[in-house]
């Protein structure tokens, strides 16, 4: 594995997915929260500091608007580094079935 696709983490991982819809910094807190039954939960301090970051990595990007809550999307580049995700996940998912299992 390269290290142009680092891991990511976990809050990484799901603001992204929670980003296939244009969502507001509140609305991906909801969301990833739901998407993990409660176990991810994304303080505001840390959604906005990843939304800058990801934005700075141009893999998601705000949309125009003249509301207050500024909204934001996945890009094609950010599609990608989720795919590289689960790729990489299902990876290790089928290496430890393999051997827990005693395939391998």
């Amino acid at each position: 594995m390269t290290q142009e696709h680092p891991p990511l983490t976990e809050g990484v991982y799901y603001i992204l997915l929670a980003l296939y819809e244009a969502r507001h910094g509140y609305g991906i807190m909801q969301l990833v929260e739901e998407m993990s039954n409660g176990r991810v939960r994304l303080g505001a301090g840390t959604i906005y500091g990843a939304i800058k970051t990801l934005q700075e990595r141009e893999w998601i990007k705000a949309l125009e608007g003249d509301g207050r809550k500024k909204e934001y999307i996945i890009t094609a580049t950010g599609k990608k580094v989720v795919n590289h995700e689960i790729l990489r996940l299902r990876e290790l998912f089928d290496n430890g079935i393999r051997i827990t299992e005693g395939d391998g």
